[in-house]
Parts: C-alpha cells; structure tokens; sequence
C-alpha cells in the first residue's frame, strides 16, 4: 500500500477520538525521503490524557499487530505496531507539552536535541487532522532563532579530550575507539551545521545524514562525499579527511558568526596527544 494512502487511512481512525486535536504525518514520508525501509510516523496531538482504550481503539480498527506499547514517559506515550504489512510509529504529546517544549526552544534557545526533534516534525510535518492548529504551531517554529545558532553552536564546537588521540589509535590500529571517535566528530560537525543553517535536528543520531546535507546552504564543499570517504576511506586518509573538514566548518562559523570566539576551539582541535620520544 501507499504510504501516504495508509497515513490519510489511520489519521480518520484517530480523529475520530474527540480528545484528539490533530495528527501530524513526519518522518521520511512527509519529506519525501521514504525507500522501501520506511515506516509511517504519526504525531498525535491530545487535548488531555489518553488512556490505554483511547490509544488501543485505533490499532483494532486498522487491524494492527501491536509490536510494542510503552506508558508515559518524557511527556509522551509512544506505541508502534504493523498495519497491511506496515510498521506505525505514533508519538501521542499533550498538545499543551508540545506548545511547552517549542517556548523552551524557540524563545529560551534550548539546543536538546530531543526537543528539536519535535520541533522539527512540526516544521517539516504534513497535518492529517487539526490543520488550523498545525498552521499555528508551524507559524510559532517558523522562526529560527539568532541565539539558538549559538547555542548550537557552542554545544558542538569542543570536539572532547578523545579526538586528540586520533593519531595514537590510528597508530595502534585501535579502530574500535577510533571510529567510535571519528563518529562523535561527524556528530559534532552535523550539530554545527544544523545550528549555521537553522535548521531544525529532526533526528539525535542524524539520520537521512546526505538528505539533510543537500538542505544545506552553508557547508563545505562536496560535504557529504567528504564525510562518506571517512568511514569507507584509508584509514589514515579518512583521518586527515576529516581535520581538513572540521577546520573548513570552524572557518564558516568564523565567516558567519564572527562573534563566536572560535580561534582557540580551532587550536585545540589541532593538537595531538604527544608521542613519547623512543629510547
């Protein structure tokens, strides 16, 4: 079945719970980033509390295979199950949490990702249900704030005491740590970015990672070829690849927000843990 067909098919089933304000399509579907992997990633909006009834009723009605079903946590009840051969995954927020959790970002430049995640799937989301009150929450995101690029900014630009290691667990063919290491980088790197172009985290671990670059106006060139290269590179190439890469992104946030003392941080991303001379 078509995706969007199954989401339009599950959003009636939801609204047809008076408690529900809206219901909001996100994830790779509503981007138009889905392949034969993706599942649907519905977020309904509540005026109170579901119980279990009111979250079950909807999964019996499209004839769903519960997969799993948690109970509140973090300000959110989250369930997922498979309908006509299709993996759901439904997030369920009070829309009083959500309208919360966009102030925290939007008006007190909180940079968790977690909570952007959510911000993002307003922004980028497609609403099934409850459009007028979509339009007002897409209308508050909107507005990327200048103080949320430096808190970003800031929370990515230390890249941590382990990348001045990188020639040492190169040198010991530690690969283990060192990709572990080179994986952090890329995160840093991805967390910057986000911030220079105001964009949203609409995942913690940066998945669609090639996708969300070719969003980008502010990178560096040929970025994404650059960062595949370090995973699937020489080792010590992909190595020297990736300095190359966190000094170009240092370099725009100098261009672009030069106000954002960032000569040390670039110095500290040079030095290398010393090498014990051989006796």
């Amino acid at each position: 079945m078509d995706l969007n067909m199954l989401a339009s098919k599950a959003a009636k089933v939801y609204k047809e719970n008076l408690k529900v304000e809206a219901v909001l399509l996100d994830g790779s579907v509503s981007r138009n980033w889905q392949d034969t992997y993706s599942d649907i990633e519905l977020f309904i909006f509540w005026k109170e509390s579901p119980s279990d009834k009111d979250r079950k009723t909807p999964i019996i009605k499209l004839a769903g295979d519960i997969i799993d079903f948690h109970p509140y946590e973090e300000e959110e009840w989250s369930e997922s199950y498979v309908a006509e051969g299709i993996k759901l995954e439904i997030s369920n927020f009070l829309t009083t949490s959500i309208k919360g959790i966009i102030d925290e970002v939007v008006e007190s430049f909180h940079p968790d990702v977690y909570k952007q995640c959510l911000i993002a799937a307003v922004d980028d989301g497609v609403a099934l249900s409850g459009g007028e009150l979509i339009k007002q929450l897409k209308e508050k995101v909107n507005r990327y704030p200048d103080e949320l690029i430096v808190a970003m900014i800031k929370k990515y630009m230390y890249l941590g005491n382990s990348w001045t290691n990188r020639a040492a667990l190169l040198h010991r063919k530690d690969w283990l740590m060192l990709y572990k290491v080179m994986t952090d980088v890329q995160i840093h790197i991805m967390g910057m970015l986000s911030g220079l172009n105001r964009q949203y985290v609409h995942h913690p671990a940066f998945k669609w990672q090639k996708q969300t670059l070719q969003t980008m106006i502010i990178a560096p060139g040929n970025i994404y070829n650059r960062l595949e290269f370090v995973f699937l590179g020489d080792p010590a190439a992909a190595l020297s690849e990736l300095e190359d890469i966190v000094q170009d992104v240092y370099r725009l946030i100098q261009r672009e927000q030069p106000k954002i003392g960032i000569s040390s941080v670039m110095d500290q991303a040079l030095f290398l843990r010393p090498e014990r001379e051989k006796e």
